[in-house]
């Protein structure tokens, strides 16, 4: 299996316990397992929360403070959940919110704590919705959302005599790697965008790109591109890595399945690369520098990437001019196309004079960032949020190309950063013909056979099989293997109306059941090899009921504070 790091699309939430190298570790205070060093969860790493976005507000000794206890709050409390501590969990976490929602308004960095609030609450809700259990859900079908073009590129708007003096006088002092020119459409764009609903569309997509910036910014210097060219995503999908338009266009960048094919992009029932962010932008990029080599134009070549080649060529054969704004007003180019490129130079031009439009200090959200790991076999996404730690819609998000329930063998699976090795290792627990639907599942003290069974909707007896015994004898920390039975997927796809909404002023875990982790204990080994040779189990004895009910017993050597 492979394994390779990226500073790109991630969630930063970090197991309660990380695997190490078994030789950097230090066996006064870990367990070895399979070469892999289990440190104990007061010493692991904790969750990361971002600043990105508010580097430029003043950073207040009491925010400090503030922003430092609801993190301690925060990480007990997942710690409390992941060894079976609900209350205390709920306790924390109540503790951590309620530390934010309480700061002064005139705190000169109030934006801080918001910032704080909204990614704490997000990770909280994914955990409560998912119950941090089975973490299954009902839909394994592919959720889009529309394209921005669609709507943006049908719209009409009047010009305001007022803005070309301003935007002349911007654009003296304005660089670009793309041309600026203030043709009509341009000054239009200008002035839908700086009204509330045009201005909401902005900000929305300026927000959105802090996730991928990074990676869009290297990809393009790495393609000898202009940088401006991000601004091309804006306009098409407002970053939305599972964007989908009218013309069946999908993705971040919008590709068609042809274009698509043409650059590496590949898709199947399985994964669909163009809705991959990180390499439908290196095929955005290679196909915007083959465009414009093709028109020596940076506006042509837009175009082009909008409409495809074959219009744009037509339209020059027709009417003999090789000129984007030329083309627009003898209307030889579809009608979304005459609006594509004024929408994107207009964006570009409020992005690179924030002050003139109120666009500075943006809290963009955080930069995404993750591990990635090559599964040797068809892995459910179900299982790698097992031995990630992560609830399976963190896992989906980071895998928007994988459209069903599972990755294909071979397939290079996203994972939060830090957790590739642990994750890896975790999965080897599992024999690879099995992948496709068994579970992981971390004991914890409340635990009986019965439970556990109930909550993965599988037979007491197939668990007992499969775990050499560790399963009637229950010990709290130890992992157990579940082997589930594979539910068929459903091709199923449709369109997001709206985004979850969740409350940031009170997150419930009421309803929170177990949820499985990766660190095995010594048996480990020994419960694999036992089923590595069969990929189907058959269980012929009844488990008594004595056993069914006995509750773990508590290893109070494996947690420690």
């Amino acid at each position: 299996m492979l394994y390779t790091h990226h500073r790109i699309a991630g969630f930063l939430v970090l197991a309660a316990f990380t695997a190490i190298p078994s030789q950097a570790a230090d066996p006064r205070s870990s367990e070895q397992v399979h070469g892999i060093s289990l440190v104990p969860a007061s010493t692991a790493t904790a969750v990361l929360f971002s600043e990105a976005g508010t580097g430029d507000l003043p950073h207040s000794p009491d925010t400090d403070a503030r922003l430092s206890q609801a993190d301690a709050h925060f990480n007990s409390g997942r710690q409390a959940y992941f060894q079976g501590n609900y209350t205390v969990a709920h306790r924390e976490f109540d503790e951590a919110v309620n530390v934010l929602l309480t700061a002064p308004d005139s705190l000169p960095d109030h934006r801080r704590i918001e910032r704080r609030l909204d990614e704490m609450s997000d990770i909280i809700y994914r955990f409560d919705v998912e119950k941090l259990g089975a973490g299954e859900t009902d839909d394994d079908g592919v959720v889009y959302d529309k394209a921005s073009i669609d709507e943006l590129s049908h719209m009409t708007f009047p010009v305001d005599p007022k803005l070309r003096p301003k935007l002349e006088g911007e654009l003296k002092n304005t660089a670009s790697g793309i041309p600026l020119e203030l043709a009509e459409p341009v000054q239009s764009f200008v002035h839908y965008f700086s009204t509330p609903n045009g201005r909401d569309t902005l900000l929305t997509g300026f927000r959105r790109a802090g996730r991928y910036r990074a990676m869009i910014e290297r990809i393009l210097a790495e393609e000898g591109v202009p940088q401006e060219l991000i601004y091309l995503a804006q306009a098409e999908s407002a970053f939305l890595p599972r964007s989908v338009s009218n013309k069946q266009a999908v993705g971040m960048w919008q590709f068609i399945a042809e274009t698509g094919t043409t650059y590496k992009l590949f898709h199947n029932p399985a994964t669909d690369d163009r809705l991959d962010p990180e390499k439908a932008t290196r095929a955005a990029a290679r196909y915007l520098k083959d465009l414009h080599q093709r028109y020596g134009d940076w506006y042509l070549a837009m175009a082009a990437y909008n409409c495809g080649a074959g219009n744009v060529d037509r339209a020059v054969e027709r009417t003999g001019y090789a000129d984007y704004w030329e083309l627009v007003k003898r209307h030889a180019l579809p009608r979304e196309t005459s609006a594509y490129v004024p929408i994107i130079v207009a964006i570009t031009i409020m992005a690179k004079n924030p002050d003139d439009y109120g666009l500075q200090n943006i809290e963009t959200d955080a930069a995404l960032e993750y591990d990635t790991i090559q599964v040797s076999a068809k892995t459910n996404l179900n299982l790698i949020a097992d031995a990630t730690l992560e609830p399976v819609s963190a896992i989906r998000d980071l895998n928007p190309a994988v459209l069903g329930a599972t990755a294909p063998e071979g397939y290079e699976v996203h994972v939060p950063k830090g957790a590739g090795d642990s994750t890896m290792a975790a999965l080897e627990l599992v024999p690879a013909a099995n992948r496709e639907a068994w579970r992981l599942h971390h004991v914890t003290a409340n635990d009986t056979l019965e439970t556990i069974a109930k909550a993965y909707k599988t037979p007491a007896e197939r668990i007992v099989a499969v775990n050499s015994g560790q399963a009637t004898s229950l010990v709290e920390g130890n992992t157990l293997l579940i082997p589930a039975e594979y539910k068929e997927e459903r091709s199923t796809a449709h369109i997001s109306a709206a985004n979850r909404s969740k409350s940031r002023a009170h997150v419930s875990l009421a309803r929170v059941t177990a949820k499985p982790l990766v660190n095995a204990k010594p048996g480990a080994a020994q419960h694999t090899a036992h089923v590595a040779a069969s990929a189907h189990v058959t269980a012929t004895k009844r488990v008594p009921a004595q056993l069914l009910q006995r509750k773990a017993a508590i290893h109070t050597a494996s947690i420690q504070h």
